[in-house]
């Protein structure tokens, strides 16, 4: 079995990728790609055996049959640079190999996430986690952002003035908001690389998690294309409906009312904008 080397990754390699106003993803090293993925898979026929087309198919079918073995054959690698707040989201995914950057030992950088204005936000009233996507003033917007700047830059101020005075590293940076950036080397196999894609490149992802998570995308199908593209397929621009959701698209394709009301009527409804030729999740 030799190395697999991939062209496009190689070209991306410790390259960073910028995400948000101070963060960057970065692939660091990756083992194997497509070709483990189908040697694998079948558990290395002989030289001259295989091609493009059929190891395309394999993998394909691979995935959309939920056989996902084979894809924990690839391991990639990645430095990343995130708001703290954006890390406690991201370790939920407890499959990964994580070493973070520690205050114990070395003085945390004066690097704090303000979102863009755009990105300033109403909480949903019928989302206990998510935005509205009502306007929001533009006078309460500059609030929002002169307010997070002011109160991380006093926060910081205290944490180098305990610095100065000899405070223990490990006391003086527990009062830092989790608004301050860290970093990590992160590892996953691909399995549940697709997996932590597949949550956070979904709608109900928080906006500052998914633009993470389309970097790693662009990292993860340089790496294997045939396995993001069959990914793509079958799990990211696909729609999976429940019981209830499939009675009324029965109904509807009948001719009939739809069922459903309420919030469930929402998410129907959004699944079908979504499934339509370009549609995509803002």
């Amino acid at each position: 079995m030799a190395h697999e080397i991939s062209p496009a990754a190689e070209e991306l390699l410790d390259r960073e990728i910028p995400v948000l106003d101070h963060g960057f993803v970065r692939l660091v090293d990756y083992l194997g790609g497509d070709q483990r993925i189908v040697e694998a898979a079948r558990v290395s026929y002989g030289a001259g055996t295989r091609n493009l087309r059929r190891d395309e198919a394999l993998i394909d079918y691979l995935l959309a049959h939920r056989h996902t073995s084979p894809f924990e054959h690839v391991v990639l690698e990645f430095h990343c640079k995130l708001p703290i707040f954006v890390a406690r989201q991201w370790i939920r995914h407890r499959t990964a190999r994580v070493n973070e950057i520690s205050g114990r030992y070395s003085i945390l950088e004066n690097e704090f996430y303000v979102p863009p204005a755009d990105q300033v936000c109403m909480q949903s009233t019928d989302n206990k986690q998510g935005r509205s996507p009502a306007e929001v003033p533009a006078a309460l917007r500059s609030k929002v952002l002169e307010l997070l700047r002011r109160d991380q830059g006093a926060i910081y101020g205290s944490y180098e003035e305990l610095l100065e005075d000899g405070v223990a590293r490990e006391l003086a940076r527990i009062n830092l908001p989790v608004s301050l950036y860290t970093q990590w080397y992160w590892q996953m196999d691909l399995h549940n690389l697709l997996h932590f894609l597949a949550l956070r490149l979904d709608y109900h992802a928080q906006w500052e998690i998914r633009q993470y998570a389309e970097a790693i995308g662009r990292l993860t199908q340089a790496v294997a294309p045939l396995a993001y593209a069959a990914f793509e397929r079958h799990y990211l621009n696909a729609r999976t409906f429940s019981a209830d959701e499939m009675e009324a698209l029965h109904e509807l394709l009948a001719g009939r009312d739809n069922p459903l009301t309420g919030i469930v009527r929402e998410e129907f409804d959004r699944k079908l904008a979504r499934g339509a030729p370009g549609a995509r999740a803002s």
